[in-house]
């Protein structure tokens, strides 16, 4: 399996913090050497290691913002 090359260019927010350290993170970063995107997923605490997460375009992401906006939370 090939190995995979990301960069986090800029953290924009931790959403939530484990008991292990785990922060889930929106950060704005790389993958492959790619367009940077924004990102959704855990990380451990060194950046070492990553869960499963959801990468986002910028017109992606503003549609979402737009979705929650609307919601009646």
């Amino acid at each position: 399996m090939a190995e995979i090359k990301f960069e986090i260019k800029q953290t924009v927010g931790v959403l939530s913090e484990s008991t292990k350290g785990w922060k889930k993170e929106l950060n704005f970063m790389t993958w492959n050497d790619k367009e940077a995107k924004y990102d959704i997923r855990e990380w451990a605490p060194e950046h070492d290691k990553m869960g499963k997460g959801i990468t986002l375009s910028k017109e992606e992401l503003v549609q979402l913002r737009e979705i929650l906006n609307s919601m009646n939370l």
